[in-house]
C-alpha cells in the first residue's frame, strides 16, 4: 500500500455487505447501506501524549473492526476506495 497514515490514524478497507436479507430478499446496490465493518490495512505510529511520549495503537494490520456509519474520510488509493480514520472512531475489534 502506498499510503502510510500518521499518528493515531488507520487505513480501513470496507468489507462487502450482504446483498440478501435473512428472508431471501435481494437488496439492490442503490438501496444497500454502506458496511460498517472493515479490515485494517495500515496503522500510524501512535498517539502522542502531552508529555511527548507515544502511546501505541490498540489495533494492528489485519484486524477486522466495527466503525460508525459516517466515520472516516474516503480516499482512493491504487484504484480502491479506503477510509482513513482516527483510532477513536473505531467502535470495536471483531474476534
Amino acid at each position: 500500500m502506498q499510503l502510510r497514515p500518521l499518528q493515531d490514524r488507520v487505513v480501513v478497507q470496507r468489507l462487502d455487505e450482504e446483498t440478501k436479507t435473512a428472508g431471501g430478499i435481494i437488496i439492490p446496490d442503490n438501496h444497500a447501506e454502506k458496511p460498517s465493518q472493515g479490515k485494517i490495512l495500515a496503522v500510524g505510529t501512535g498517539y502522542r501524549n502531552t508529555d511527548g511520549t507515544v502511546r501505541n495503537l490498540d489495533v494492528k494490520v489485519g484486524d477486522h473492526v466495527l466503525f460508525g456509519k459516517y466515520s472516516g474520510t474516503p480516499v482512493k488509493v491504487e484504484g480502491k476506495e479506503v477510509l482513513v480514520m482516527k483510532e477513536e472512531e473505531i467502535l470495536g475489534v471483531l474476534q
